[in-house]
């Protein structure tokens, strides 16, 4: 399940793009299959782990070639290891809400984004984000480790990345078909999931991820400009 739309992004064979805060991988994996020489870097060493050993069996079964995957490392956004204008694409997702300094940690993602590179970042979006913290205190932080501990408006996080550098070329939201996954599991609590309605429509959203149904995708559009639970901005390097 991609959130970042990479024709937008710009993504071409060969570039080099650093996925920050990559989790499991994702974002990282297609951007490989479509040609780009990937860096994920996470906060966290289990997912490091587990985004190597998927890049090596793909690399093995010849999904990708060996050059596309530069490397997986663990590592803080707001210190990347990496030098000035180092990349042609970067993207963070789902990442920014979840650190203190998000200031810090959005310069330092365009400091190693070349001049005329382009950069994605996704955010929980404001309305659905809000009715999670409204039913739940142990969604976000200080009570829960990894919690978010801010909700953008499209406002703030705009003006953060222009303030960083960027020109922003675009915005749009994805999975509204999530958000009432989320409300669900805040009412009855973030970590209980074998609750029956948390259970069935995880079963509806694993479902509409494998088959793909074009209902469903009608659907999705519809809804994600209304209730979307990411917000995507794209941005281009001065």
């Amino acid at each position: 399940m991609l959130t970042i739309r990479f024709p937008k992004l710009g993504v071409q064979p060969g570039d080099l793009v650093l996925d920050a805060g990559a989790g499991f991988g994702r974002h990282a994996f297609e951007l490989a299959r479509l040609g780009a020489n990937v860096v994920a870097l996470d906060y966290m060493a289990d997912e490091v782990v587990t985004t190597r050993g998927t890049f090596g069996a793909m690399v093995a079964a010849g999904q990708i070639p060996e050059a596309r995957y530069v490397g997986a490392l663990q590592g803080d956004a707001t210190r990347l290891p990496f030098d000035d204008n180092s990349f042609d694409r970067v993207i963070t997702s789902e990442v920014l809400e979840h650190i203190q300094d998000d200031v810090a940690a959005i310069g330092e993602l365009v400091r190693v984004l070349r001049p005329g590179g382009t950069f994605a970042c996704t955010v929980p979006t404001w309305y659905p984000e809000k009715i999670n913290w409204l039913l739940s205190d142990e969604y976000h932080a200080p009570k829960s480790v990894g919690g978010h501990v801010r909700i953008y408006s499209a406002t703030e996080l705009k003006a953060k990345m222009r303030t960083a550098g960027l020109r922003v070329t675009g915005s749009h939201h994805a999975h509204a078909l999530h958000s009432p996954y989320w409300w669900l599991k805040c009412a009855v609590g973030p970590r209980n999931n074998d609750h029956p309605l948390v259970t069935k429509y995880r079963k509806l959203l694993e479902w509409e991820i494998t088959e793909q149904p074009g209902s469903m995708k009608v659907l999705e559009r519809a809804l994600a400009p209304v209730m979307g639970k990411s917000f995507i901005v794209y941005g281009v390097k001065a």
